[in-house]
């Protein structure tokens, strides 16, 4: 495995052979680099479409792992690229797409992330795994590592959604709940970790849940090829945006690397999306910090909203966020509460997907965009639901509906 780790921020080499969480010299996140040269020439779209791996491990060439085989995997990957009908509010976007990760195996992204953690935590003699979490990473860490056999210890939020929790304990993680935020029941964890000896999973503590999540990227590139009859053999298209709901930030840095090593594999060309975070009015410290120019962003205080994945009052990968919206030209934006719910049944109404509140946020900022001119019409623009809708049915009031009876329609 032609794997290096190196810090985002001042840069300085970890290495891979064990076990790694925040970089030793800062304390900021480390990334994974690859040999790409080595692999360049028979890592191409061509073979990868071709391979018959019918996961996101179909990308192993630039992944952490010596043989496909090995993989933790429960056939996490290959989600849809759906065209949203132009139709109600939809009508005025030209080139509108929604990538679905709600098809992924635990019902989020998170399922891509956790599925190359728990790989290489098991190459690396891991028994135990724990983490924070405000709602799907958990139950995607607890299916994951009960996949491959390990014990995983969950701390979340008492108001987290029930459907998170659940799939959690079935799935036989030891789960407790912290009268307090996602960032309580983080310093719990390291707690934890320190004294009972467990491997910290938490978001971006951990190098390697960015990576299964980068190959958002390389599909996206895949998808859109095929969308629009481009041969594989040739250079593959990006959307000219990509909004991406956004908490701790993983799908967002992960993809803006995936880009990066596609260019020097030779896949795509030099052009780059322009990236747009999307952030809760309550809780939103990537978006402060990049109207105000920043270089890392302040801890949001009172964070609150209903959409748990956005409710991380400070992410670690922050400098890495700010950088991607700053090269690619993009911006950051802040939907309500309100909105993201408006966003959630305009989604289910006149496209048919059943979206999380975060995937409502997304659609509900492109909506936005355009209203001010920073979005064209003629634009291709991909919007990102990173889970189903149906965790947070707890959200919903059922509205009054008619009791029908055997009669029924009753006739004159």
């Amino acid at each position: 495995m032609h794997v290096s780790l190196n810090c985002g921020l001042c840069g300085v080499s970890h290495p891979v052979d064990r076990l790694q969480n925040l970089c030793s010299s800062c304390g900021r996140p480390l990334l994974a680099g690859y040999d790409l040269e080595a692999v360049r020439a028979q890592f191409r779209p061509a073979s990868v479409q071709s391979s018959g791996v019918r996961s996101m491990w179909r990308f192993a060439p630039v992944m952490p792992v010596d043989n496909a085989r090995d993989a933790v995997t429960l056939g996490e990957g290959l989600t849809p690229l759906l065209r949203a009908e132009r139709r109600g509010p939809f009508a005025a976007f030209e080139h509108l797409y929604v990538k679905d990760e709600s098809f992924n195996p635990t019902g989020s992204f998170k399922a891509r992330g956790m599925s190359a953690a728990i790989t290489r935590a098991v190459a690396l003699g891991v028994t135990e795994v724990a983490l924070p979490s405000a709602g799907n990473a958990a139950g995607a860490a607890a299916s994951y590592a009960a996949k491959a056999g390990l014990k995983c210890h969950v701390f979340m939020p008492a108001d987290t959604p029930p459907a998170n929790i659940l799939e959690s304990v079935i799935a036989g993680a030891d789960v407790a709940l912290v009268n307090g935020l996602i960032s309580d029941c983080g310093k719990l964890i390291q707690r934890g970790c320190r004294e009972f000896g467990w491997f910290d999973l938490s978001t971006l503590k951990e190098p390697f849940r960015v990576e299964g999540k980068k190959t958002m990227g390389y599909e996206l590139a895949m998808d859109l090829a095929h969308d629009q009859g481009i041969s594989l053999d040739e250079p593959l298209p990006l959307p000219d945006v990509i909004f991406y709901p956004t908490g701790g930030g993983t799908g967002l840095i992960g993809m803006w690397k995936a880009f990066d090593e596609m260019e020097r594999l030779g896949w795509i060309g030099s052009q780059r999306p322009r990236m747009v975070v999307v952030q809760a009015e309550h809780c939103a410290p990537i978006v402060r910090a990049f109207q105000t120019g920043a270089e890392f962003a302040q801890p949001f205080p009172n964070a609150a909203t209903i959409a748990s994945g956005l409710r991380v009052p400070a992410a670690v990968g922050d400098f890495l966020m700010l950088r991607a919206l700053k090269e690619s030209g993009g911006t950051a934006i802040t939907v309500t509460d309100a909105e993201l719910m408006e966003g959630v049944n305009e989604l289910a109404r006149y496209q048919g997907i059943y979206a999380c509140p975060e995937g409502g946020a997304v659609w509900k900022a492109a909506e936005h965009l355009l209203s001010t001119g920073w979005l064209k019409p003629h634009e291709k623009i991909v919007l990102f639901n990173t889970g189903t809708g149906h965790k947070y049915n707890h959200l919903v009031k059922l509205p009054e509906l008619p009791l029908l009876h055997e009669n029924w329609p009753a006739t004159k």
